[in-house]
């Protein structure tokens, strides 16, 4: 832990770094400090010192035995308890309402490529998610939190998952990735995992083949951007304030 660090990241995969969250991240001068299980980083004991905590995806599941995500859990419960703000992306999001006390299971339906979300207008989801009812994010994920953790709030649906994001206290978890970039794109593209190829002929309404993703990407990166934006200032009015 850098006592001088305002923000915590917890990367699961190598596939899987901050992305457009370092962008922002660096832009507005935030100092922060990642750590990847993967690379065999033990992520820190404790989230004391720091103002807020990000929570990356990842191929695994939420409900993996792995040590790394029964840690990253207890570091969201101690955040939550010391009202230290989390944002959690696809996989973060997931363990978030796990570690609260929500549940994740595999979905009928995967959802990979640009998808549309929708929000019902709640001053509490334009706040996070802007005005636009339906904007066009980046998802892969075949898992979906199914159950809640109690006083926790849908922000935003989809067709295939029911909670594509949601809001408990000063946190949010997202199941889409607003830290996409192209570059991240064509790395899972280029090894998009043993279940993608046949999930494309199955699911083609929910799941994209590369090119389809790629002329997305060109169409809807920069309003991602923009939602990113709007997300991370959000909880950055959240962050805790320093001691």
């Amino acid at each position: 832990m850098s006592s001088a660090a305002d923000v915590l990241v917890l990367q699961h995969t190598l596939e899987d770094p901050p992305g457009y969250l370092a962008t922002w991240l660096d832009a507005i001068g935030a100092r922060w400090d990642v750590f990847c299980a993967e690379a065999g980083q033990a992520y820190p004991d404790s989230v004391a010192g720091y103002r807020a905590l990000a929570v990356l995806g990842g191929e695994w599941s939420a409900n993996d035995e792995r040590a790394s995500l029964r840690q990253a859990e207890a570091l969201i419960r101690e955040a939550d308890a010391r009202g230290i703000p989390v944002i959690g992306h696809c996989l973060g999001g997931q363990l978030m309402a796990r570690a609260l006390g929500g549940a994740v299971q595999r979905l009928a339906q995967p959802e990979i490529g640009w998808l549309p979300i929708r929000h019902d207008g709640s001053a509490a989801a334009c706040e996070w998610l802007g005005e636009s009812p339906e904007p066009v994010v980046y998802q892969w994920h075949y898992d979906g939190v199914v159950a809640l953790p109690a006083g926790a709030t849908v922000l935003a649906t989809s067709a295939a998952c029911a909670v594509q994001a949601y809001a408990i206290g000063p946190h949010l978890g997202m199941q889409f990735h607003i830290e996409i970039t192209p570059l991240k794109i064509e790395s899972w593209l280029a090894s998009p995992g043993e279940v993608y190829p046949d999930a494309v002929h199955t699911h083609p309404q929910t799941v994209q083949e590369p090119e389809a993703m790629r002329a997305a990407t060109a169409a809807h990166q920069a309003a991602s951007y923009r939602l990113a934006d709007r997300i991370y200032a959000a909880w950055q009015r959240r962050w805790r304030a320093l001691s």
